[in-house]
C-alpha cells in the first residue's frame, strides 16, 4: 500500500456531506459562552453560600417554655 492510496482513503472518510447539518463554530462559541456563565453564576453562589449562618436561634415561645418552672399539669 502506498502513501497515495492511503491519502486517498482517509480523504474518502474525512469528505463532507452537504446534506448534514452541524453546529460548527458557531455552536461552539455559543456553548462555551453557556459554560462560562454556569461557571460564573456556581462560583457565585458558592460565595454567598459560605457567608450564611445556617445556625438556627431558638424562638421567643421556645424561650419562654424552656425558662417556665418545668411542671406540667397532671390530669
Amino acid at each position: 500500500m502506498d502513501a497515495t492510496h492511503a491519502v486517498t482513503n482517509m480523504v474518502t472518510l474525512a469528505e463532507v456531506n452537504q446534506d448534514k447539518v452541524t453546529p460548527g463554530l458557531l455552536g461552539f462559541v455559543v456553548f462555551a459562552v453557556l459554560a462560562v456563565g454556569v461557571w460564573q453564576l456556581m462560583k457565585s453562589m458558592n460565595r454567598h453560600m459560605a457567608r450564611v449562618d445556617f445556625t438556627e436561634k431558638p424562638s421567643t415561645a421556645t424561650r419562654t417554655e424552656a425558662a417556665g418552672d418545668g411542671e406540667h399539669p397532671k390530669e
